[in-house]
């Protein structure tokens, strides 16, 4: 069975062949809906999209094992790189997940979107960087 590690919660899951990260993560007690920044995240883990890849607060990178995952599809690149407001926004604490994606193309995920099929390292809700070298060059 494939072992999902998780950085920031320095927690490790053994998941089925071919599992959802999102439902599995969420099986195990992690918060998979981080908001901007980690604010957000007590209200984000009630009101989110239920895996629906409509939010983008699912989002993580994958630190290890990106070929051991799913490839990305149609809903998900929409969603990284359309620029409207999230339907899932409460007092504008998440924003645009496509800002989350400058500079992660390879590795940034949606964790409901994503098949685990073999070893891999999560961080989740990684932090948007607005001032950083990749947002503006």
């Amino acid at each position: 069975m494939p072992t999902v590690k998780f950085i920031k919660e320095n927690k490790e899951i053994e998941v089925p062949e071919g599992a959802n990260l999102r439902s599995e993560a969420i099986k195990a007690g992690i918060n998979m809906h981080q908001g901007f920044n980690g604010m957000g995240a007590s209200v984000n883990k009630f009101v989110n999209c239920k895996g629906w890849a409509q939010c983008g607060t699912c989002r993580v990178l994958i630190t290890k094992g990106m070929e051991n995952t799913s490839p990305m599809g149609f809903i998900e690149k929409t969603r990284f790189s359309c620029p409207v407001p999230t339907p899932v926004t409460i007092g504008g604490i998440d924003p645009l997940p496509c800002l989350a994606y400058v500079g992660h193309e390879d590795t940034m995920r949606l964790s409901c979107q994503t098949k685990v099929h073999g070893d891999i390292e999560v961080e989740t809700g990684p932090e948007i960087d607005l001032f950083g070298e990749n947002f503006f060059s």
